[in-house]
């Protein structure tokens, strides 16, 4: 089969996969996306909550029945899915039923959490965006299920479409699009959170960075500047981090350049005024539109969510915090070593040979992962979840590091175009 045959099987076999968890993959920030979609699509306070409440109490029985199906103790007793819905419903109606009665009725959202926490995702519309066709079409629970799946699946594309760029051989890319759906970060792209949307399009800004250091400047430049437009909508954060990485990434690559004697070509000036333009302008907007403030934020971290008072003195705290946090980070890491390892690979995989400039674009994206991370520093928020992005790395390093063993075992064309041998060096 020619390689878009192949892309093809391995979305649709993923998908097909995805089938065996339908339900049960949320987490609690999923309510807050899902009640702001609905409310994109007409449904009232009450009719979003309703809808919200249903599809988040399913899953939850849905996890509890099937736990108690292979405990060895409980599982010959009966299916406690019913009494899980009954409960979960009555939780969570008291808990928006009084601050509903309390007047919390502004925004988007339905108020689950105290108003400034639902703050921070009513500055997040781009995730409620791209959920509301899919709710319409497919209602709520089969909706989110697509979404999930369509976010996912092209995240794989993605990485078969920025390695192809590289003009890599066809095994090699497609090694790419299945790493991108076995490893964790297909499994954190499917969950019903804005992490599927902001890998797919940190994906697109950095095929973007691969076009402009191809040559292909104004078509490069318009992607990385359209991806970085639509992740400001989706979590403006991430388009601050990524923009401040293509930025180093595209300094830094002149800079190299410059030093060895070499042109140092449009291609990296033009990534690092994408990312340096996506850096102003997300200060500019996210000030304009009074998003939350960085120092929100470390309220939100600190209060568990605002639930006590304000921290007096917040950055010391926060500060002694990270000082703490990643060595423990470290410490797990080192007793699973599989991500270390796995970073460790696509590093030199990124950086070897005539790509390296291609790698220093992968290491900075993947390293927005870190930053988001630091930004968080709490082991309990839903494993790797913050941290997904790093995962990008060896998404795209590994396969390159195998480009070899693919080259000198399996006869292909050739693929190389003279005329553009140095652009990636």
């Amino acid at each position: 089969m020619r390689p878009r045959s192949w892309v093809l099987v391995l979305a649709v076999g993923y998908a097909l996969l995805q089938l065996a968890n339908v339900t049960g993959r949320d987490t609690p920030d999923s309510k807050n996306y899902l009640s702001y979609a609905l409310s994109l699509r007409g449904d009232g306070k009450h009719e979003a909550a309703a809808a919200t409440i249903d599809w988040a109490c399913e899953g939850e029985a849905s996890i509890a029945s099937r736990r108690q199906s292979v405990d060895v103790v409980r599982f010959h007793r009966a299916d406690p899915g019913a009494e899980v819905l009954a409960e979960c419903r009555e939780r969570e109606w008291r808990n928006v039923g009084a601050r509903l009665a309390a007047g919390q009725t502004g925004g988007h959202t339905v108020p689950f959490m105290p108003d400034r926490f639902m703050r921070i995702f009513e500055a997040r519309p781009g995730y409620p965006v791209f959920l509301v066709p899919f709710l319409t079409l497919f209602g709520v629970t089969w909706g989110m299920w697509a979404a999930g799946v369509t976010a996912a699946v092209a995240g794989g594309v993605l990485v078969f479409l920025v390695l192809r760029t590289l003009r890599a051989p066809a095994g090699v890319c497609l090694t790419g699009q299945a790493l991108y759906y076995v490893l964790p970060v297909g499994t954190t792209a499917m969950r019903p959170m804005t992490e599927g949307l902001l890998l797919a399009l940190t994906l697109v800004a950095v095929w973007g960075g691969a076009l402009a250091l191809d040559g292909r400047v104004r078509a490069g430049v318009w992607t990385t500047a359209g991806a970085l437009a639509a992740l400001f909508a989706v979590k403006h954060s991430q388009a601050l981090f990524l923009g401040l990485a293509l930025a180093a990434a595209g300094a830094l690559i002149a800079v190299r350049r410059r030093r060895r004697g070499r042109p140092v070509g449009r291609g990296a000036v033009a990534v690092a005024a994408a990312g340096a333009g996506g850096v102003a302008v997300t200060l500019l907007l996210a000030g304009l539109l009074r998003y939350p403030s960085e120092s929100e934020s470390l309220q939100d971290l600190l209060t568990h969510h605002f639930a006590r008072p304000d921290r007096e003195r917040p950055w010391p705290e926060f500060w002694q915090l990270q000082q703490r946090f990643w060595p423990e980070w470290l410490r797990r890491q080192l007793w699973e070593p599989l991500f270390a390892a796995a970073l460790a690979g696509g590093a030199w995989g990124a950086l070897r040979g005539p790509r390296r400039a291609f790698g220093v674009l992968v290491v900075a994206a993947a390293s927005t992962g870190f930053l988001t991370q630091a930004g968080h520093p709490d082991v309990a928020i839903w494993g790797g979840r913050l941290i997904v992005l790093a995962w990008l790395l060896p998404v795209l390093g590994l396969p390159l590091l195998l480009e070899p063993l693919v080259r000198g075992r399996v006869a292909l064309p050739a693929q190389e175009r003279p005329d553009r041998t140095h652009s990636m060096r």
